[in-house]
């Protein structure tokens, strides 16, 4: 039986894999593709968080030749690298020990089902707090995967 904390803790270790693909790509082709990937599932996974969202939203509409482009990943690694070590390591800590198995497990899917609804790419200026959150996500999602469709992303990936 799945853990909430296990999908949580998965979507960590691929945008951890998905931030040292950017910076060990060898063309501008391959980390323009990897950006995408990272910024689709940044966005995906932390919907409904403010963190990183200005800038994830920056680092989203940067080419991989603009000179700010690894500087803007690093500094978006390091907020998000305190975020996830504090996620993993407290938060997720203190709500297995609070929920039982079954709950967990439920809670496990309700999270990966959720993914497949919300935006996938980062929106700032977007609500923060229900119901408004929710109504935007759910008018922009449709929107940014149609966006996806012109994006270039690794093969075998998305």
């Amino acid at each position: 039986m799945r853990r909430v904390s296990d999908p949580v803790i998965k979507d960590h270790r691929e945008l951890e894999e998905y931030y040292n693909n950017i910076l060990n790509a060898t063309t501008d082709d391959e980390k323009t593709r990897w950006q995408n990937q990272f910024v689709w599932e940044l966005a995906r996974h932390s919907a409904g968080e403010e963190i990183v969202k200005e800038l994830l939203h920056k680092f989203q509409g940067m080419n991989a030749t603009d000179s700010a482009f690894s500087p803007t990943l690093r500094q978006l690694w390091a907020d998000l690298s305190e975020h996830i070590k504090h996620e993993e390591e407290e938060d997720l800590v203190r709500l297995e020990e609070a929920l039982s198995a079954a709950k967990s497990a439920e809670m496990a899917k309700s999270f990966q089902r959720t993914k497949m609804f919300v935006p996938t790419h980062a929106h700032p200026s977007a609500p923060d707090k229900p119901p408004f959150e929710t109504v935007v996500g759910l008018m922009t999602a449709p929107i940014d995967k149609l966006l996806d469709v012109f994006h270039r992303f690794p093969k075998g990936e998305q």
